[in-house]
């Protein structure tokens, strides 16, 4: 499958078979988001790899967007170590960066057969209390993953595009 092909059938599962992702599954998946690229390679992203009995029981009660997955990657960034524009002050890179590497990571599990979706519908301090994050770490994403269940499929919204001159401008 070309590159094309991999982000046309990636979509965002929301309903998950309970069997486990497996552990070289993982490990794959893991390795595509740590050689993601990140603002001046500072790699403020961290990732906690929720699965756990206790670890899922504690995000399923804080969202309904765990979706029953058997695997929750929590993704956070270390507002220590990321970027900060020197040109202008607020501007950071840490939000970025996780996205850069959760892109990475969900199409590395498409590519290996294991479903996952992007969620930021979650309470951030919450879920930093509960899971005992430093106070240096911000939640920046979850993304549940694991196989779909029986007759899962994407949302029909999924196929809905806007037209390319709606999106990009030529200056």
């Amino acid at each position: 499958m070309d590159f094309m092909e991999l982000a046309a059938a990636r979509y965002s599962l929301r309903d998950y078979d309970p069997r486990p992702v497996e552990e070289e599954k993982l490990a794959k998946i893991l390795e595509a988001g740590r050689i993601a690229p990140t603002a001046k390679n500072n790699q403020c992203h961290r990732v906690y790899v929720l699965k756990s009995p206790e670890a899922l029981e504690k995000i399923r009660s804080l969202t309904r967007c765990a979706f029953n997955a058997p695997v929750v990657m929590l993704l956070a960034y270390n507002t220590d170590e990321e970027w900060h524009n020197p040109l202008e002050a607020g501007i950071t890179a840490g939000s970025q960066d996780c996205a850069i590497v959760a892109t990475h990571m969900m199409l590395q599990a498409q590519e290996l057969g294991v479903g996952s979706c992007w969620v930021c519908f979650f309470p951030n301090t919450a879920v930093k209390e509960a899971l005992g994050l430093p106070e240096n770490e911000k939640p920046a994403l979850l993304m549940p993953m694991g196989y779909p269940a029986e007759g899962a499929g994407p949302s029909p919204r999924h196929f809905e595009r806007k037209p390319m001159e709606s999106l990009v401008t030529e200056l």
